[in-house]
């Protein structure tokens, strides 16, 4: 027997500014929703040409980036370099060090380049692990079609209406779902019993819970589920004017302690001072920084 998960709460990610010149709904890494394990942040990020993230360091995380409208380029000290377009993925390690720009692309008509970047915790054990990237391409991602056509979910990791995920792109276990429901549409969607979940409204509103405890969640709202239970129950009304879309992500809970000083994410407060004078001083990882400027990042209009 199947138990629906509760909700949380819910709460609207309010815009902001980032980076030079970019425009953020931050969810979870705000007084809202702060380490929310393993999950450190949550951006979902409207980058406009002349805008964009330029040369910056990481230690001890994982950022996902999953692009939904434009293209965004990257490149880092190592020589990695690459560009991801809408509904691609780039899932990356920054392990004991990486500095990289992450930069828009320039489309003719002006229009932004939107998408959603999260950032996992690593286990205590990886957060020296080397560097690495992986991208997941939109024609890679599978797809489970439910509900006479009302329910299509992209499975981008973890199990959806039989289908699964084509590999384990993160060090830390994460679910990322990519739903769409249509007017009539009902889901019951089960994901890993203990791990932390939320939903993070893309486009019109949907019906959260069951029975008395059902939550109508709107654009641009986070909704965060208790871990207790196994199944995310949700719907979109008949009477609804238009589609609902969200992702639906979970993570396996770190018991661990976080400890975040900007782009580094450690155990301890010695660990992040050690990060701080690593990349000042160009050791233990950040060795490649040391004169290195991105080719991107020099794009930037000032």
């Amino acid at each position: 027997m199947s138990v629906p998960r509760a909700i949380r709460k819910v709460f609207l990610a309010v815009e902001q500014a980032e980076g030079a010149g970019a425009r953020v709904r931050r969810s979870i890494g705000t007084p809202q929703l702060r380490n929310f394990s393993p999950f450190l942040m949550l951006d979902h990020f409207s980058i406009k040409p002349g805008a964009g993230f330029p040369d910056h360091p990481h230690r001890g995380q994982e950022t996902i980036t999953y692009l939904l409208t434009g293209g965004v380029d990257h490149e880092d000290f190592a020589g990695n370099a690459g560009t991801i377009e809408a509904g691609d993925l780039q899932f990356m390690t920054a392990g004991r060090g990486i500095m990289h720009a992450e930069m828009p692309r320039q489309n003719p008509d002006g229009s932004a380049n939107v998408g959603l970047q999260l950032w996992v915790d690593l286990p205590a054990a990886l957060k020296s692990c080397e560097p690495r990237y992986r991208d997941l391409k939109a024609a890679e991602i599978p797809a489970a079609d439910l509900d006479g056509g009302k329910i299509h979910i992209k499975v981008i990791s973890g199990q959806a209406g039989g289908v699964d995920s084509v590999k384990d792109l993160a060090y830390t276990p994460v679910w990322i779902l990519d739903v769409q429901i249509k007017p009539g549409g009902k889901l019951a969607q089960p994901l890993p019993r203990g791990w932390n979940a939320f939903a993070y409204q893309l486009e019109g509103s949907a019906v959260f819970g069951s029975g008395d405890a059902k939550t109508t969640v709107g654009q641009y709202h986070n909704c965060v589920f208790e871990p207790d239970g196994d199944v995310v129950v949700v719907e979109v009304p008949e009477n609804a004017t238009e589609s609902a879309r969200f992702v639906l992500i979970a993570g396996q809970i770190l018991n661990q302690k976080v400890v975040q000083y900007g782009p580094f994410v450690l155990s301890t407060p010695e660990e992040v001072r050690q990060a701080l004078i690593d990349y000042q001083f160009h050791m233990n990882g950040f060795e490649r920084a040391e004169g290195w400027q991105s080719e991107i990042g020099k794009s930037m209009v000032n």
